[in-house]
């Protein structure tokens, strides 16, 4: 099979997917005191860094698909206060991500994207901004993991997803999410970004 560049922004795409999917029925398990307790990170609470990953991908999400909404997705830093809304807020997100990855070219991968930050336009190529987010994504979601290990629960893997061998560790959650293992290899066709 050729290279494919955008191959992996699609597995990625899916991966925050599963891992927000995963992070937040761990979060559901938790009382809201437990929730918004003050832990130690970046955000000093569960609910301030879920808060926080789904405010910068609706800064970056939005600029990616030509939008100019720029800093006022950060007016509101916790705009969702429990897990329930704040998951249904990030599942639309995280669909609307796979959805705009699934839609790219590789003319689109390399194109310029204006981010809107106040005074100033700043202009990156998509495949920069998109492995940004990405980074800022798993960055943010692993201090949320380090928090959930000062709970009582037992944090959820987070990186079972990318290579073969974590089939079998993800089943559970692609069969929540309609998935099949067939619908990560991404043949030359575009892939179903319904889920």
């Amino acid at each position: 099979m050729p290279y494919d560049p955008l191959r992996v922004f699609r597995k990625l795409a899916r991966n925050n997917r599963l891992a927000n999917f995963r992070l937040h029925q761990a979060c559901r398990q938790l009382s809201e005191d437990a929730f918004v307790a003050q832990r130690v990170s970046f955000f000093p609470t569960l609910r301030a860094t879920l808060n926080h990953i789904l405010i910068v991908d609706r800064f970056y999400i939005d600029a990616l698909q030509g939008g100019t909404l720029g800093h006022a997705a950060f007016v509101v830093s916790e705009p969702y206060p429990t897990v329930a809304e704040l998951h249904e807020a990030q599942t639309q997100l995280d669909k609307a991500l796979i959805a705009f990855v699934d839609d790219l070219d590789e003319d689109g991968l390399a194109g310029i994207v204006d981010i809107h930050r106040g005074a100033r336009v700043q202009q990156d190529r998509c495949d920069d901004v998109l492995s940004h987010l990405f980074q800022h994504q798993t960055h943010h979601r692993g201090q949320a993991h380090a928090m959930l290990a000062g709970t009582s629960l037992k944090p959820p893997q987070l990186d079972e997803f990318i290579v073969g061998d974590d089939a079998g560790a993800r089943k559970a959650e692609m069969d929540a999410l309609g998935w099949k293992e067939t619908d990560l290899m991404f043949p030359a066709r575009r892939p179903n970004h319904d889920a």
